[in-house]
C-alpha cells in the first residue's frame, strides 16, 4: 500500500488527465509546444447487512502524459512520456494491479518537399514496460497466483526508419523498417516471452506499419487511436505483433473528466491468443502545463 500512495502522490505533483500516447505535429505548428496533466480516479463500495449482496472494494489509479512537439521548417519532432497505474483492494481477494504501462516515444520527421508536408521522412524511437509485478491469478498449483510480468520483464525497446504519410492535422500513416529488442531482465520469466533460456534479450528485425489518430468528435470529446504492428522478416505474417490502442475523454468540466480506454495486443511469443484491456473511469484531472 505504501508504494501504491507514493506512485499516485507522483502522479499528482509531477505528472494529462488521460495518457494518450498518439504524436501527431501539426503542419501549423511553429516553434515548440507543451502538454502535461495528470489524473486520479478512485471508486468504493462497502455493504453491511445489505439485502441485494455485495462486495466491499476500493480502487484507485492515476495515468499522466506529457507531450512536447517542435516544428522549424520542413523538420518536426515529438516527444512523449505516458504512465498509468492503479490498483484495487476487494473482499476476500486482496490487493491486485489494475492498470500498469511506462511508455516512452520519440519522433522524428523531415518532410520531403518544401511545399507539401503530406509526405516526410521520420524515425521512431520507442519503449515500454510496466512498473509493477503482474499475475495470472489463481492458475498456480493448489490456487496460488503464478508471476507473469515485473519491471523490465518484459520491456521492449524499438527504432523505426521509413515514409509517414499525414494529409490533415489529426490523423498518420507509417510504414518502413524496424529493428526491435525484447528484454526480460526476470531469468524465471524468460521463455514466456520467446527468449532463449540462457538470454535476457531477443533482438529481431522486419516491417513496421502503424495508424495514429487524434480528433475532437464533439465539443467536449477527444478521441485518440493509434496502431502499431511489427512483422518479423523470420516468421510469418500471422505472427505480426500488433498493438491497438483507443482512448475517448470527455471533458465533464475544468476539474472533472472522464474516459473510455480500450487496448488490444497480439504476441504469439506470449500467447496465441489476443490480449484484451477495457476501463472506464470518472476522475479529477490537473492540467500542469
Amino acid at each position: 500500500m505504501k508504494k501504491l500512495l507514493f506512485v499516485l502522490i507522483l502522479f499528482i505533483i509531477s505528472t494529462r488527465a488521460n495518457a494518450q500516447e498518439t504524436i501527431i505535429v501539426p503542419d501549423s505548428l511553429s516553434g515548440w509546444s507543451y502538454s502535461w496533466v495528470a489524473g486520479l480516479n478512485g471508486s468504493q463500495a462497502a455493504y453491511s447487512n445489505w439485502s441485494q449482496g455485495g462486495v466491499n472494494s476500493i480502487a484507485v489509479s492515476g495515468n499522466s502524459s506529457f507531450t512536447t512537439k517542435h516544428r522549424k521548417g520542413r523538420f518536426s519532432y515529438g516527444f512523449l512520456i505516458a504512465a498509468r497505474y492503479g490498483k484495487s483492494k476487494t473482499e476476500n481477494q486482496g490487493v491486485r494491479k489494475t492498470a500498469d504501462r511506462f511508455v516512452i516515444k520519440n519522433r522524428f520527421l523531415y518532410d520531403l518537399l518544401k511545399t507539401d508536408g503530406v509526405y516526410s521522412a521520420y524515425v521512431n524511437i520507442n519503449f515500454r514496460t510496466q512498473f509493477d509485478k503482474g499475475f495470472n491469478y489463481e492458475a498456480g498449483p493448489n490456487g496460488g497466483d503464478v508471476l507473469i510480468s515485473s519491471f523490465m520483464a518484459p520491456a521492449y525497446f524499438q527504432q523505426g526508419a521509413g515514409i509517414t504519410y499525414q494529409p490533415t492535422d489529426y490523423f498518420s500513416a507509417d510504414a518502413g523498417l524496424a529493428l526491435k529488442q525484447t528484454i526480460v531482465t526476470d531469468d524465471s520469466l524468460v521463455t514466456l516471452y520467446g527468449l532463449d533460456p540462457n538470454s535476457n534479450i531477443k533482438n529481431e528485425g522486419g516491417v513496421t506499419l502503424g495508424l495514429s489518430f487524434e480528433k475532437k468528435i464533439a465539443p467536449n470529446f477527444l478521441l485518440s487511436s493509434s496502431v502499431e504492428s511489427f512483422t518479423n522478416i523470420n516468421k510469418a505474417i500471422s505472427s505480426t505483433d500488433v498493438y491497438f490502442s483507443n482512448e475517448l475523454t470527455g471533458k465533464i468540466n475544468n476539474l472533472i473528466s472522464t474516459s473510455l480506454r480500450f487496448d488490444l495486443s497480439y504476441d504469439d511469443d506470449f500467447s496465441n491468443q489476443v490480449q484484451l484491456m477495457q476501463t472506464l473511469s470518472l476522475g479529477v484531472s490537473f492540467i500542469l502545463m
